[in-house]
This record gives C-alpha cells, structure tokens and sequence, in this order.
C-alpha cells in the first residue's frame, strides 16, 4: 500500500481515526511510556534521584536482583502459591460464566431473564473493597453470620480468614461470585449468533437440551472460549492482587502470599524499588511466554488464536 493510499484512507476515515485516538493515546501514555522503567531491574536505583538517576548515571547491577530473588527463601513459597491460586481460579472461575450463560439462555420469561441478569451483573460494579468488606463482615469470628450458623450447629468458631486451610478456597469462591456474571456477557452474546434452525434440526432428531449444548452451543462458541482462554493465560502470575491484599494476612502468608503482594512488601513498603522492578519483569516475561505457548496449542487443537 502506497503512502498515498494510506492518507486518502486516513482523510476518508479520519473521524473514526480521531475516535480511535483517546485509546492510542491511553495506551501510549500509560503502556508503553513506563516501558522504560524496566531498566530499574538491572539498577541500583535510588528513589531519592529521579528520572537523573535512571537515565545518566545509572548503577548498574546486571542479574543481580534476578539472582537474589531466585535464591530467596520465599521463592518456591510464593510461586507455588501464585501458579496455585491462579490454576483454582482458572478451573472454577473460567467455566463458571459460561454455565451462567448456558442457564440463562434457557430462560424462557423476558422479565425474569433480565432480572436475573442484573443480579449477576451487580458484583462487576462493586469495589473489592467493598467486596472484600462483605466476606470479612460475613466470616467475622464473632459475630458474622458464617459464625452463627456454626455456632447453632454446635461447632467451635473458626476463623476463616486466619487459617491456611480455607483462605485458598475463600479467595476462589469471591472471585467466581464477583466475575462470573459479567463474564457471561460475551457468551450470551454469541449465543445470539447460533443459527436456530440447528436447535430445530437437533429437536426433529430426538436431541434432548443436553445434547444441543453439546453438539450445537459449545461448537459455535468455541473460538470465544479459545481466545478468553488465552487472554487469561496472560496474566497467569498477576491473578487477584487486589483480594488478596484486601483478605490476607501473616498467618496465612503460608498459603495466601503471591508474586504481587510480595512485590508491594519489599518493593513499596521496603523501599527496593529496583528489586520489585526484577521480580515484576519476571513476572511478565512468563505470563508472556503462557500466552505464546497457550495460542500455540489452541491452533494445533484447530481453535481461534489471537493471531
């Protein structure tokens, strides 16, 4: 294509470019921009010099903070922790709105349908805070009401929140309560698209609503369920920073601390600025690499890819 080609087609469009140029600018500014600060990770950085101290003297330190963190003894503990909380998320969270969807798509009354569809929406709209706020005020030891059901069932009281054995379960089943009625949204949206005289063809042949779902729904969407499926991959070490800084504590640092909340201890609250900058490249380089890996299996499996 020409460069004259390419400004008659920009004159020719040139509102929709301009509509298109807040979001250019959006991920220029605060996406690539930034970009640049990765060389902290290869530095001594210290705060107290700035943007000069980045850019004109800079101490560098080569693999240094990569080696430390490495050797660390809290690095077996948070990537096991992180590839765990992610993988429970992954297995109960991906499919859970598209069996939402599933179910609402079934619904026969409109009214009904669309109330149910805006109480599943309305988690999507809450802050985490306040998210966060309901499962502490519903677990509360002393007088939640998790604990009053236990202590009408006669059991001791337990706190959920401080206790290895159900902050993993806890931090999976909010994040599947607050996602998966949002997430349902494309689904619902490429049901619309299914031809429905497949759905006849399949009721003339005996095909019960199972076996539509099956042999007819699941097909149709399944380039959607690939590239959802491969968009998550990406951030299969930056999954729930915020619910579970909200949610933890020390005695469930154990089971409960990742990648990204130990980045915000010893690179915010520490001060090792240029330590975290390492640990979130290496973060990002493998959620990186899942992708790749994930569209690569996708296309051999005769799916949609991302490219």
């Amino acid at each position: 294509m020409t460069k004259t080609n390419i400004w008659n087609i920009l004159k020719k469009y040139k509102m929709l470019y301009l509509l298109l140029l807040p979001g250019i600018l959006y991920f220029v500014v605060f996406s690539y921009l930034p970009m640049y600060g990765i060389v902290i990770s290869f530095q001594d950085y210290k705060p107290a010099t700035g943007l000069r101290g980045m850019l004109q003297n800079p101490e560098w330190v080569g693999l240094e903070h990569f080696t430390d963190f490495f050797n660390s003894y809290y690095f077996a503990r948070i990537l096991n922790n992180t590839l765990a909380i992610f993988f429970l998320k992954l297995l109960f969270g991906f499919p859970a709105p598209i069996i939402l969807a599933l179910l609402l798509n079934e619904l026969k009354n409109r009214v009904y349908k669309k109330v149910a569809q805006t109480i599943t929406y309305m988690p999507h709209f809450l802050s985490m805070v306040i998210i966060t706020s309901l499962v502490v005020t519903l677990l509360n030891p002393t007088n939640g009401v998790i604990y009053e059901i236990i202590k009408l069932l006669g059991k001791d009281p337990v706190f959920f929140l401080a206790d290895n054995r159900y902050i993993r379960s806890i931090l999976v089943v909010m994040s599947v309560w607050a996602s998966a009625g949002w997430g349902s949204i494309l689904y619902l949206a490429a049901f619309a698209g299914i031809n429905p005289e497949l759905y006849e063809n399949a009721q003339i042949e005996g095909a019960n609503k199972i076996q539509q779902i099956i042999y007819i729904t699941l097909p149709s969407i399944a380039f959607i369920i690939s590239i959802l499926l491969i968009l998550n991959m990406g951030s299969v070490l930056n999954y729930g920073f915020e619910d579970i800084l909200l949610l933890y504590s020390a005695p469930v640092y154990e089971k409960a601390d990742i990648i990204d909340t130990f980045i915000y201890r010893e690179g915010l609250l520490n001060s090792r600025y240029s330590y975290g900058a390492a640990i979130g490249l290496f973060k990002n380089a493998i959620g990186l690499v899942m992708v790749l890996l994930t569209n690569f299996l996708a296309k051999k499996l005769g799916n949609e890819g991302i490219w």
